[in-house]
């Protein structure tokens, strides 16, 4: 079976940690920075690579468990998915770690759980970074 596109998003890094990240349609148009705590300026209003990749991380896997939901003729409401992207060293290397924190309010935990374990096997940026960077998932049901 081939690979079908169905979107593409576009952008343009420049200045690395300390420039700009513009998307194609420039409803992106970000100041970067590298973070205080990595030696560098932290400058207000600036993001970086690392809450770029939380945000689209923790949006595509909520909908990854809403999906999962609606083919189990299940409804959640209120999901939530924070995601925690670390930068660190293994070795000399740099690498990432991310924990996934999703909140379905109202299910029994177990069940939660569950759902949370097929969305990340579904989800694409979970399929992306399996087997290359330690995700790991909590899952809670509070209101």
């Amino acid at each position: 079976m081939s690979y079908q596109k169905l979107y593409t998003a576009k952008a343009r890094a420049t200045g690395g940690r300390d420039g700009r990240a513009i998307s194609s349609d420039n409803v992106i148009d970000l100041a970067l920075t590298t973070p205080k705590e990595m030696g560098g300026p932290g400058k207000e209003g600036a993001t970086n690579p690392e809450q770029l990749f939380a945000a689209g991380y923790a949006a595509c896997f909520d909908s990854a468990l809403n999906l999962v939901a609606r083919f189990e003729k299940q409804t959640i409401a209120g999901s939530s998915v924070a995601a925690d992207v670390s930068l660190g060293h293994v070795g000399d290397k740099y690498d990432i770690a991310v924990d996934l924190h999703v909140n379905i309010p109202g299910l029994e935990l177990a069940h939660a759980e569950d759902l949370v374990a097929k969305a990340h096997q579904i989800c694409p940026y979970s399929r992306a970074t399996r087997g290359n960077i330690e995700v790991n998932l909590t899952t809670t049901t509070h209101a």
